[in-house]
């Protein structure tokens, strides 16, 4: 399981945009570099990205986003957030290799 940074206010208003800060730790492996002994590193990518919001009314995609080789090393995502209500936030992470991680978060609305 990869290291994941996530920064959101700690309280947000209804109606309030906010913004989302994602880090993860990931090497980004284009599959071109050769490593220390010669040989070429398998390519090894996150592909994409999604975040959806659950504010108890709806399920909705708020930010997604495709990735390519040319993303450095533990890509950095930042995107604004409509406030609708307390609720969820669930962010998806998928790559090459099988990769796929998942990290939920509770939005805390004052």
């Amino acid at each position: 399981m990869a290291r994941t940074l996530i920064n959101l206010p700690p309280l947000a208003r209804k109606g309030d945009v906010i913004e989302v800060r994602t880090l993860i730790a990931h090497p980004m492996e284009t599959g071109y570099r050769p490593g220390a002994d010669g040989k070429v590193l398998p390519r090894d990518l996150i592909r994409r990205f999604r975040c959806t919001y659950d504010d108890g009314t709806s399920r909705e995609l708020v930010f997604e986003a495709e990735l390519h080789p040319a993303v450095a090393a533990n890509p950095f995502l930042s995107f604004p957030l409509l406030v609708t209500g307390a609720g969820t936030l669930t962010l998806t992470w998928e790559g090459d290799n099988g990769f796929a991680q998942t990290e939920t978060l509770p939005l805390r609305v004052a």
